[in-house]
Formats: C-alpha cells, structure tokens, sequence
C-alpha cells in the first residue's frame, strides 16, 4: 500500500510544479477540497471536455447539447428529491474528533481486503509464469474465493442498511469489522447520522424579501427542465439525448484524495429519452459505448471494471459504475443509471406542466423513461494524469520522469527548440512556431542544453520536440523526438504539420471506437 501513497503523492507535487494543479487561494493557506486548474491543468481540462463532446454531442446525430444555469428555482430539488434525501451517512470518533463517511469506511476496509487479492494473484503470476492464467485462478483459488466472499457480504449489508436507512447497523458493521479511526486508531466512534450536502445562498436585494436557493448539486435538473423546450425547438424524435458539462457543488465534509473529491467539481452529464420498456437495451448500449470511450484513451482494459449498484436509488431499476484503478485503488469514474420516469414525472407533479412526448407512430402520449451517463471530469482528469505519470529508467542507468498523456489531449502538442541562441536558428524556430500555433498549441523554449528541455517537456507531457540545428539552415530539416519512445528522426519542416496531426487529431483516436 505504501508504495500507492508514493506514487499519490508525487502525482499530487507533479501536478503542482507544471502547472496543472493549484490549491485554491494558496497564498491565504488555501481553501480544504477546493482546487484551481493552472496553465498546463486548464488546457488538459479543455481538452478532455472537448473528446467527451465529441463523441457524445457531434457524433451522436440524435443528441444535442445544452449549457443551464447553476441557480434554479428551488422547488426544483424538492421535486427531484434533493432537499429531503441528498445526504451522507457520517459518523464522528469521540477520541480524535474527526468525522467520516460511514460508507467510505467500510468500502476502505473492503479495498484493504482486495489488496491481500492482489498479493496472492502476483505471487501466483510469480510462481506460474507464462502458464498462468488469472480468470482461472480468481475463480478456483480457496484463499482468493474467500476474501471475494467476505467483500460481497459486507457490502450487500451495508446497501441494505442505507436503504432500509438503517443507520444503527451501519454502525454495527463498523463495530463488527473492528474499523478503527484511520489517524488515531481509536474505535470509540459516535451514532451514524445522514447530513444534507447542498450548499444554500440567497437570491434577492434585501435580507427580508430574499428567496432561498441552492448552488445546485448536480447538472442532470437543468436537463429535465429543459426537456420539452429542447424536444420542440429541435423537433427531436425518442430516442434523443441531452448533454450538457458543467460545475457543481456539493458540500462534502469529508473531501479527500486531492482532485478525486472536491466541493466544487465539474459534471459531464447526457440523459438519453427512451420508450418505457426499451431500457433494457439501451442501458446495456451506453454501458458498452462508454467503455469504448475509455478504451480509446489507451489506458489499458485491466484499469477499468463495471461495478454494479448493490444499493440501487428509488427511482432507479438498473445502476452501474466504471470504476477506474487509482493509486489509492479502484472507485467510481462514471456511472450509467437507468432512471425510469422518475425525474420528469417528479417535475411534471411539482409544476403542474405537462411533461409527455406525443409519438406520433404510436398516436399517444407517453413519460419517456431516462438513461443517464454521468461522469466526474475532475476524476477523469485525475485518472488520466495519475495513469501517465511514470519514471523510467534508462539504458544508461539514468532516470527520466515522462508524463505519457495520451497525445489527443496534451496541452502542449510540441515545443520547439534552436539548439544555440545564435546563427538564426531562434529565428527559424519561431517562424516554425508561428506556422503550427494555428492547428496546435506549441510552445518555444531556449534555455539550458537540449537535453534538459527534453526532460522538461517529457515531464510535461508534450508528445513532440522539435529541433533547429545548423543543418537546417542548409536542407531545411529539423530534429523530431517522439515523447513516448524518445526516438528522433530528420524530417521537412514542411511535413511537420500532417506528422504531428496523425497522433493528435481527435478522429483517429475516437477511431478506436468503432
């Protein structure tokens, strides 16, 4: 475990020092949970935003997107469901006086025992070697099938109790599996509690006349109040989708794990209208494209699982997750959930406007059902940087610290180099720069040798490095160096741009997709 919490913390201090990730007012001691994207981190952020609406919104003909308000009117999230059920199960211990999540506690104790999983499938890896094959041995291995056994049953009873809202054997089953306070090991912990995490503000002039409002909590509402403008002004057909990205608030007592959970944070949401009684369908057909959509990132299939919803929402009748493995193990990236009707029947009742689509080959009027893709871009935003992070050592006995992010999203597409500061070459150099800043962001550095600025853009995650050496002034090539594998080659400047395309552009990644 120890080695995880290395590799957290240098993603958390990598983050800092290259400009991704600032704690929020810093210089004041910073704000707990709220963080602000920097030069580098803004950039990669765009850019995941942009793959995610890509493939949801322009290669989707029956989906659009929308962009809704993060005020709305508070009757919203009483008819939704938030004002009355949006809460965590906390529970404080008496000896530190820190408060947690009584869930996470139990889900941690549970990735404590996956871990001992993980040791007896390497040391098997180890003893087998090429022979070894893993599905086999998880499913046949009396040590592992136990471990797996006593996960499943700790959390189906801890998803019947939230359920059931059974917070006393919630606490039981912390008292049970002997959970202790992970700073001070003490088990001396208070009853269970729920506790509402909307942030309230006002809305109005004067103290006396002011409404109360949320800061809303997440971006789905704003979809379902919209869906019969969007229907009739696009003259949509079911099935169709909505997508929308956007912040959202929520106030988490316990936010931890750097950008993973943070108060506020950014959605990408889409909510697909169906037939009631097709669901079926198309949950099983957003599960698999979703996947596709992570796949195409390259970050290898063993990183991603579905976890299925022990505990399902009352309005829900399917729910799964795509859980990414992060350093601190595998959690929730996104979640696929098969809404039923809930949300615009809720928001029909409430306003009292008819909410119906009228279809015209079944010539009636029917509540379309919902399936709803909903994923955090901070947590994907960690999961992409977190995975590329590497050191690496090399042939010579030296190290290198390389950032692979996949090239469709980098920041910075290449940089550009004069290998000295005389003899023209700058000049060269910027008029390269000039000639690719129009397709892609690309930066210019002349400072120390060229090997050191290789190092700091292999840090920074920048596919390319570009060049200009004193054979360019005579042919008109420059030195190309590939991030990933180091290796250069002599080529045009005129090709520069279609080499660079072919790895960055987004249509031969989402490609992959098909």
């Amino acid at each position: 475990m120890a080695n995880n919490d290395d590799q957290f913390k240098k993603v958390i201090s990598h983050a800092k020092e290259y400009g991704y990730v600032f704690q929020s007012s810093e210089i004041y001691d910073g704000l707990s949970a709220v963080y602000d994207y920097a030069q580098n981190g803004a950039e990669l952020k765009k850019n995941i935003r942009d793959y995610w609406w890509k493939a949801m919104v322009q290669m989707h003909d029956n989906i659009v997107g929308i962009d809704t308000a993060i005020f709305m009117h508070p009757t919203t999230w009483k008819a939704s469901g938030h004002v009355d059920a949006f809460s965590d199960p906390l529970i404080d211990n008496k000896d530190s006086k820190k408060r947690y999540r009584a869930d996470v506690l139990v889900e941690d104790y549970c990735a404590k025992i996956e871990t001992k999983i993980d040791k007896e499938v390497k040391k098997a890896a180890k003893r087998f070697g090429d022979t070894f094959n893993k599905d086999e041995f998880i499913a046949t291995n009396g040590r592992v099938l136990g471990y797996q056994e006593k996960i499943d049953g700790i959390l189906q009873r801890l998803g019947k109790s939230l359920e059931a809202e059974d917070l006393a054997d919630v606490k039981a089953l912390i008292e049970e599996l002997e959970i202790a306070d992970p700073l001070s090991g003490s088990r001396n912990w208070t009853d269970v509690k729920q506790f509402n995490l909307m942030f309230g503000t006002k809305l109005g002039a004067s103290a006396e006349t002011a409404m109360d409002l949320y800061l809303r909590p997440e971006t789905a509402q704003g979809i379902f109040v919209n869906f019969l403008n969007v229907q009739k002004t696009g003259r949509m057909k079911i099935p169709f989708g909505i997508a929308q990205t956007g912040k959202a608030f929520r106030n988490e007592i316990v936010a931890r794990q750097f950008i993973f959970r943070m108060r506020e944070f950014e959605q990408m949401e889409m909510q697909f209208f169906i037939k009631p009684g097709t669901q079926g369908k198309w949950f099983e057909y957003w599960k698999e494209t979703r996947m596709k959509w992570h796949l195409s990132l390259g970050m290898g299939p063993d990183n991603y699982r579905f976890h299925d919803h022990e505990k399902l929402a009352h309005y829900a009748d399917a729910a799964t997750d795509i859980e990414f493995k992060f350093p601190f193990g595998f959690k929730e990236l996104e979640g696929i959930h098969s809404r039923t009707d809930f949300d615009l029947k809720a928001h029909e009742n409430a306003s009292g406007k008819k909410l119906q689509y009228f279809d015209h080959e079944e010539n009636a009027s029917y509540t379309p059902y919902v399936l709803e893709t909903s994923i955090g871009l901070d947590r994907m935003f960690l999961a992409i940087f977190s995975n590329a992070l590497e050191e690496e050592t090399l042939e010579n006995n030296t190290t290198r610290t390389v950032l692979k992010l996949p090239a469709v999203l980098a920041p910075v597409k290449a940089a550009v180099f004069p290998l000295v500061k005389k003899d023209g070459l700058p000049e060269v150099a910027k008029q390269i720069i000039e000639d690719l800043k129009w397709d892609f962001n690309v930066f210019y550095d002349e400072k120390d040798a060229v090997g050191k600025r290789y190092r700091r853009q292999d840090a920074n995650g920048t596919p390319f490095c570009i060049t200009v050496d004193h054979e360019t002034l005579e042919n008109n090539t420059v030195t190309i160096r590939h991030r990933d594998t180091m290796e250069q080659s002599r080529v045009k400047i005129e090709d520069l741009r279609d080499i660079i395309k072919k790895e960055v552009d987004v249509k031969n990644w989402l490609m992959k997709m098909k």
